[in-house]
């Protein structure tokens, strides 16, 4: 860093990786195989994307920083990585590997990013198969959480619509420079086979987002703004919801019925 006259970004929220055994594990527990195609976002100084290249994986990094960018091409430029300077929420990931071609998001993601970059994931034709990341420990609860949790929300059922969310393990402040102030956690996610079409997720994520608006009110007057009382009411009563009931009461799963109920009453379908 003192080489690059570079100072760690708080606004970036760059906390670097820099335990070689916690990163060797990470590696481990991907399995990864010479005919994976991996994205990495935030390689920051390569900690990780050392280790993704040796497995054979066609690899792509995306470095924000402009003169992280510039280091890692010079350091990895033997290797076969493909960088791409610019900002990940930005960038237009399908075309990277092709908009129907299967991929793996395996990352340490910057702090200040990470919740807009696997909400963003969400939308894609093809999402990942697979997500592999490391998160502030406060947005690895919110993408875990049920009903009973505090943490739960709108992000929390959208992501849980398409995909099953395992916490792997928590990773101390210590294994950062500089140290962060939190901890953070490794979290597995794996695609649903049952996930949603992308017109029914749609629909999904307008109906949380509405409902979880005000979240300690009940969330028939927020989403009946969107859909209508009488479609609402029709749609809560089929599927024997309270309409009375506050969003954060309501499990994920039921959630998708909400939405699906919707989509029939408004679209026909």
């Amino acid at each position: 860093m003192e080489e690059l006259g570079i100072a760690p970004s708080k606004k970036l929220g760059q906390n670097f990786l820099v335990d070689a055994n916690f990163t060797e594990s990470i590696i481990r527990g991907a399995k990864i195989t010479p005919e994976d195609k991996i994205l990495e976002i935030g390689p920051g100084f390569g900690a990780l994307t050392e280790h993704l290249v040796k497995t054979g994986a066609m690899v792509t990094a995306i470095e924000f920083d402009r003169k992280l960018a510039a280091w890692l091409r010079e350091r990895f430029k033997n290797d076969p990585l493909t960088l791409i300077e610019g900002d990940a929420c930005k960038v237009d990931i399908p075309s990277i590997y092709g908009i129907d071609t299967p991929f793996r998001l395996i990352s340490n993601l910057p702090y200040s990013a990470g919740t807009v970059i696997v909400a963003n994931m969400l939308s894609l034709k093809t999402p990942p198969t697979e997500m592999l990341v490391m998160l502030q420990k406060e947005v690895g609860l919110r993408l875990a959480a049920s009903e009973k949790d505090e943490e739960y929300g709108s992000l929390s059922i959208r992501v849980q619509s398409m995909y099953n969310v395992e916490t792997v393990r928590l990773a101390p402040p210590d294994l950062f420079f500089p140290k962060p102030e939190v901890d953070s956690v490794i979290l597995r996610l794996s695609l649903r086979a049952d996930r949603p079409e992308p017109a029914l997720f749609k629909t999904l994520s307008t109906l949380t987002k509405v409902s979880f608006a005000h979240r300690r009110k009940k969330m028939f007057k927020q989403a009946a703004s969107v859909y209508g009382s009488e479609n609402l009411l029709k749609a809560m009563t089929t599927l024997g919801i309270d309409p009375d009931i506050r969003a954060e009461k309501i499990s994920p799963e039921m959630f998708l019925k909400l939405a699906q109920e919707l989509n029939g009453l408004i679209h026909g379908s």
